[in-house]
This record gives structure tokens, C-alpha cells and sequence, in this order.
């Protein structure tokens, strides 16, 4: 019967995604989105209990209340023309030690964001052009990937009220980085070179561990279940991947919507979410207890729609880049087993 329910609903969205059917999330309007956002990384925080969107060229951070859509903003970053593009503004952002760090790519600074009350409260420049911004708690640093620069540039809080990030080291990764997952129970970071390959970073000595090949046109997003250690790594050409990241082995393959970037893993239900922007579709991908990937069916996106966040009960938000919006679903779909 599971099964019968699975295919019911998957051929139903598949059905609706071959006709061009509008989204089938809710529409939740970003303040200011009229005309487009350049809208790329977006995070679930747990200690604001929001999912954090920065909203490009808007100016601002928006932090969206999962259960009820209602939205908190944070201004103060860069503004910009209307448009989609994500190439300005703030555009990625992660929690942690009590504050947001967040990329302004117009500036090109690292900027600290107190959660309560939220508010600006610091800025240090950065080396290079950023693309994401990641707290690392077991070292207590901030990476931020510039892969113009082919490097990582690594921050560590200073002693002050508040605490103002001081650039610590570069770590260079040619050829690279494309994302970066944090992996603080086996101290590893992890990012995807352009093509074909995905390297493993020791948190501590800052230095390439291992190099994993993934087969990938185009390498782009990475999402990570840390307890039972598999990363997924999208490919944008339409394909998602399972890694062991003990061994390096890949273990399994999945055909996805084609323009893949941003992916997510909800941990609690196993479920891989890859949104596809040139199919205007995200797949629901079912990790099993061995890392085996199966598509359970795809929820119709919008245009362009390349990435994705999830919070807690199975909630999951993607973004709506033309509309200046995000779109809210549930997943449909029964947990895997562990």
C-alpha cells in the first residue's frame, strides 16, 4: 500500500509538471521582491527557529517563521536595481555563537548580524568575492568560500562586544569551491571543485584530506547526513549522487531535474530535496539505511527555482527568484526506514 501511494502521488506531480502546472507551494513574497531577487543560499536556523533568506540586491536579510510565513527583516546590506541576478547584494548567511554572518558580494564583506535584537553590528572586509559564508563550531572560525580566488578565507571572532572576525589563514582549493557542508562530528569540511571532483578539508590543519571523484558535468551543491556519513553532491547537468564519506565510495546515482545548484537533506523524514531550475521541478529523492537514492516524484517549482532549504516537520522551502518570493511545501512523502 506504501508503495501504491508513493506512485499515485508521483505520477500525479509528474503529470502536472509535464503540462507546465503552476507551483504547487505556497507563495510567500519576500518585502521589497517586486521586479525579482537575486536569491541563492538560504538556511534553516534553528536558534531563530527562521528560515534565514538573504534577499540579494533588496538590501536585506529575511527571516521567514516556518509555521506561519510571517516575515522579519534585517536591513543595512547593499541595494541594487531590480532583477535576479545573485550577483549583488547579500546572498548567503549562517548561524552561529549567538549572531548571523552574512556575505554583502557589492562590498565584498563579511558582516555580523546579532539575532536578538537583530541587527548589524559589525563588517570586515574580505579578500575576494564570497560566495558562501559557513560557522564552524568546533574550531569557533567562519569560512568563507571565494572561488574567484580559487581559496577559503578563514575568520575567527576577536575578544570584543561584539566580537569582530579577523581574517586567520587562506586555504586554497584549485579548481574551486563550489558550496561547503561542515562536518563538525568528524572535522571535515567539504566542497565540490567545478568538474568531477569533491574534496574532503581537515577543520584543524585547514589542509585538503582527500579528493573523491563524483563524475559531475558541472559540480554544484552538497547537503550531508552526518550520522549515518553520506554526502550528496548534485551535478547540474541532472544527476545526484550518493558519497561514503569513511571511504570516498560512491554509492548511488539518481536523474534529477536539469539546473541543479542548491540541494538539502531533511534527516528526520531521509529525504534528498534537488530543485531543478531549467525544469521548474525539485525532486524528492529517498536515501535509504545503505545510501541507495530513489526519486520518489517531483514537486512543480517555478522558472529558475534553484534553491532550497528545509526546517523541521517536513517543511521545505525553495526559491522563487522572478516572483521575489519563496515557495513553502510539505513534503507528501512517508519517512524512509532507518
Amino acid at each position: 500500500m506504501r508503495v501504491l501511494r508513493r506512485a499515485l502521488v508521483a505520477v500525479f506531480l509528474l503529470a502536472a509538471a509535464a503540462v507546465g502546472a503552476a507551483p504547487s507551494g505556497r507563495r510567500i513574497p519576500l518585502p521589497k521582491g517586486k521586479g525579482g531577487v537575486g536569491l541563492d543560499d538560504m538556511r534553516y536556523a534553528p536558534g531563530l527557529g527562521a528560515v534565514v533568506v538573504p534577499a540579494g540586491r533588496t538590501g536585506m536579510i529575511d527571516l521567514i517563521d516556518p509555521k506561519t510565513g510571517a516575515i522579519t527583516s534585517i536591513g543595512g546590506f547593499s541595494t541594487s536595481a531590480a532583477g535576479t541576478d545573485h550577483g549583488d547584494g547579500t546572498t548567503s548567511a549562517d548561524e552561529g555563537d549567538g549572531f548571523l554572518f552574512a556575505t554583502d558580494r557589492t562590498t565584498r564583506e563579511l558582516v555580523v548580524v546579532a539575532e536578538a535584537p537583530p541587527k548589524i553590528v559589525g563588517r570586515v572586509k574580505l579578500a575576494g568575492s564570497p560566495d558562501y559564508v559557513r560557522w564552524v563550531e568546533a574550531t569557533h572560525e567562519i569560512w568563507v568560500t571565494e572561488p574567484d580566488a580559487a581559496r577559503i578565507e578563514v575568520f575567527r571572532l576577536g575578544s570584543g562586544s561584539p566580537p569582530a572576525p579577523q581574517s586567520v589563514f587562506s586555504i586554497a582549493v584549485p579548481g574551486g569551491p563550489e558550496s561547503l557542508v561542515i562536518d563538525g562530528a568528524r572535522g571535515r569540511a567539504y566542497a565540490n571543485l567545478w568538474k568531477a571532483e569533491t574534496v574532503a578539508i581537515d577543520l584543524k590543519s585547514r589542509r585538503i584530506a582527500a579528493r573523491w571523484a563524483n563524475g559531475c558535468g558541472g559540480a554544484r551543491g552538497l547537503a550531508l547526513d552526518g550520522r549515518r556519513g553520506f554526502l550528496f553532491v548534485a551535478c547540474t547537468e541532472g544527476k545526484a549522487l550518493s558519497i561514503d564519506v569513511e571511504s570516498g565510495k560512491a554509492l548511488s546515482t539518481a536523474a534529477v531535474p536539469a539546473g541543479v545548484d542548491i540541494v538539502d537533506f531533511d534527516s528526520a523524514l531521509s529525504h534528498l530535496y534537488v530543485p531543478g531550475a531549467r525544469d521548474a521541478s525539485m525532486a524528492v529523492v529517498a536515501v535509504s539505511a545503505a545510501g541507495d537514492l530513489s526519486v520518489l516524484g517531483n514537486l512543480p517549482t517555478a522558472e529558475r527555482s534553484h534553491c532550497v532549504t528545509v526546517a523541521p516537520g517536513g517543511e521545505i522551502f525553495v526559491c522563487d527568484p522572478r516572483a521575489g518570493a519563496v515557495l513553502a511545501f510539505h513534503d507528501p512523502y512517508a519517512a524512509e526506514k532507518p
